[in-house]
């Protein structure tokens, strides 16, 4: 049933999705990032290497045992079928390294590392960044953490733990953040709860990202309540992600995007 209903959400999603390239965008910020990130599509140096990676991780047949603070019960499996099944395509997670880019962000927080792959591409664009990335299952950080070795990046604090338990603790000792990833518990419930969390650490250029935001009516819920909060001012959707803005400057406005 969920697949049907995606399916659905999908084709309902082509046929209201017009502003293709940033025409019908009428805010000049927003059609210079719909140009210069959604559509750019330049193969930065460090992009090979991450997806050089990410093969090496399909084949991995290596079994971790998965705890899950979000919607499944912990169980066994193997990294080729994570690797195969969770992690964000190279296009979305190219996308996130245009975003930071584009933005010169510093100072960036994921929930969800998962195996490393979006992390990688949040923190390579500068070694300026400073890349802060929390995962409740310490064996898949633990593969995290050997991938980031692997191409060298430096500039990634991997925290392990349940996020509930810590992300409190790294919004307590932070100061402002430029970009947030969200990724990790799929539930409205929580995905609420941590952005109500990351409010304090917003300002007016922070750009936040929500995976899966039709993941189920319940996480289209919290897409929706998203939109709805009086900070955010405008957002793009792009079916599998959601790009929230706070810039007090635009006209609050939702976008409804192909990519």
């Amino acid at each position: 049933m969920q697949k049907i209903r995606l399916i659905k959400k999908y084709i309902l999603h082509l046929f209201l999705a017009r502003h293709t390239n940033g025409f019908g965008v009428h805010s000049p910020f927003l059609f210079q990032f719909t140009q210069n990130v959604l559509c750019e599509k330049h193969p930065f140096y460090i992009f090979e290497s991450i997806e050089l990676l990410r093969d090496k991780l399909i084949k991995d047949k290596r079994i971790i045992s998965v705890t899950d603070f979000g919607t499944k019960p912990n169980r066994e499996r193997k990294i080729t079928e994570i690797a195969s099944s969770s992690l964000k395509s190279a296009k979305y997670g190219q996308l996130l390294f245009r975003i930071a880019h584009y933005f010169k962000s510093k100072d960036v927080l994921e929930l969800g590392t998962s195996l490393g792959i979006t992390t990688s591409y949040l923190s390579s664009s500068s070694s300026k960044i400073n890349c802060v990335t929390l995962e409740g299952c310490a064996q898949t950080g633990s593969i995290a953490k050997e991938n980031f070795e692997k191409i060298g990046l430096k500039n990634i604090e991997l925290v392990i733990g349940n996020i509930d338990d810590t992300l409190p603790k790294f919004l307590e000792k932070s100061d402002t953040l430029d970009l947030i990833f969200f990724d990790a518990n799929h539930k409205s419930e929580a995905v609420l709860r941590y952005f109500e969390m990351c409010q304090s650490k917003i300002h007016c250029t922070t750009i936040l990202v929500v995976d899966d935001i039709y993941w189920s009516a319940d996480m289209e819920n919290a897409w929706q309540t998203i939109k709805k909060h009086p900070k955010v001012t405008s957002t793009i959707d792009l079916f599998e992600l959601g790009i929230v803005f706070f810039n007090p400057h635009l006209v609050k406005k939702h976008y409804k995007m192909l990519f």
